[in-house]
């Protein structure tokens, strides 16, 4: 038995017989099964005595760790409280047709924040298990979604009124309803931020928003077109994306956010194709350098990358990743020529060295950054790298 219930039995038959917590009024008892922080253990309390049979029902939180999904279903259709401020639920192997059926029982009520997040042993026939139908959360303001690569078909039609916050992690998108409908300003009017990652299924994103101030985009590796008109976005974190490093060129993104002040351009970057217009006020910029790496791609990356750091000299804050081939070829070092950052005062430094010295990179940072405070090392094991161009491969 949950050891909570068990000491809640031992204080009755303490009190030989008195039941002095029953008596206390409704509100004080659900906060307190609030704080049990899982919802399977607080309906356990139904079993101390009558009083107790139907409060689990009305908690304005609920947590569900690892139960079966149908459970979830079922708890969620007793469910009676008027609104439903936060539900977790994390899972194993979920289908799509139990997902879909509990998320629409949820959206009536809920009025703050979801996260679901399916865990799975692994994405074999992922594609041929059909995809979650996704409803409108009208009055929802926290909406994160990890669903380890299952389908999601987003809704056609219904306005997220109170959506602050929108992550969509490990999906698979189906349906005829697309991304960039979903985020207009019509069905999104108050969207601050969102983070979408390892995404299938997306080979293009048009944002336009008047809200949006934070947007990362992770791991969508079939990415080649990218639009955000963003007037008051002040974070752009794109990274792992753009990846068909044989033809840079053909991808394309154009980035309008005259309030930008952090850019994390974490791919292969082209100025042919891609635009940084009306970004005039960075604070802080990531990029991510090849070095002494022989495929012509990668140096002209490195090239274009230097290209970028002299356009935004005043930053604050210099975030680099570099990466060594496992043979280093004999190419110009462009290191030796990066820009000048006088008002540069923290550096952030990854490194994928495969065993290489990364002394003299190091060094040529510090001297470009004269004014450093604060370094930060991160070392970036290989297997990292090496998985993410299986990704690309994939």
């Amino acid at each position: 038995m949950d050891p909570i219930v068990e000491r809640l039995k031992v204080s009755y038959a303490d009190g030989v017989g008195e039941d002095r917590l029953s008596a206390l009024p409704d509100d004080l008892l659900i906060r307190i099964l609030v704080l049990v922080d899982d919802a399977a253990e607080a309906a356990q309390t139904s079993i101390l005595a009558s009083r107790w049979r139907r409060l689990w029902a009305l908690l304005p939180e609920l947590r569900f760790y690892y139960i079966e999904h149908h459970g979830i279903g079922a708890a969620l259709a007793a469910h009676e409280a008027p609104d439903l401020t936060l539900l977790i639920a994390i899972t194993e192997d979920a289908s799509p047709e139990s997902l879909s059926a509990w998320l629409h029982v949820a959206a009536r009520s809920l009025s703050g924040y979801i996260h679901v997040e399916v865990r799975r042993e692994a994405e074999t026939q992922a594609e041929e298990r059909g995809a979650i139908d996704l409803p409108c959360f009208e009055k929802a303001t926290y909406v994160v979604l990890n669903l380890g690569s299952l389908g999601l078909a987003l809704p056609s039609s219904g306005v997220f009124a109170r959506l602050k916050e929108l992550q969509l992690i490990g999906i698979r998108l189906q349906g005829q309803s697309g991304l960039d409908d979903l985020l207009s300003p019509q069905r999104c009017p108050s969207l601050e931020s969102l983070r979408v990652g390892d995404a299938r299924g997306l080979d293009s994103i048009n944002i336009h928003s008047e809200t949006l101030v934070r947007v990362e985009l992770l791991d969508l590796v079939r990415l080649q077109e990218l639009t955000v008109m963003a007037p008051a976005l002040i974070r752009l974190k794109v990274s792992n994306c753009f990846t068909d490093t044989l033809n840079p060129e053909l991808s394309v993104a154009n980035i309008s956010a005259p309030q930008l002040t952090s850019l994390d351009w974490m791919n292969y970057y082209h100025p042919n194709s891609i635009q940084l217009d009306n970004v005039i006020n960075l604070e802080s910029l990531g990029i991510q350098l090849y070095i002494l790496d022989g495929d012509d791609e990668a140096f002209e990356n490195d090239h274009y990358g230097m290209t970028l750091l002299r356009r935004y000299v005043d930053i604050r804050s210099l975030d680099l990743m570099i990466s060594y081939p496992k043979d280093i070829c004999t190419v110009p070092y462009l290191m030796e020529h990066m820009p000048r950052f006088p008002y540069v005062t923290l550096v952030a430094l990854g490194v994928v060295g495969y065993g290489h010295s990364f002394g003299s990179s190091l060094f040529a940072v510090l001297r470009s950054c004269t004014g450093v405070k604060e370094l930060d090392l991160d070392f970036v094991p290989e297997i990292q790298l090496e998985i993410s161009s299986l990704q690309l491969q994939n």
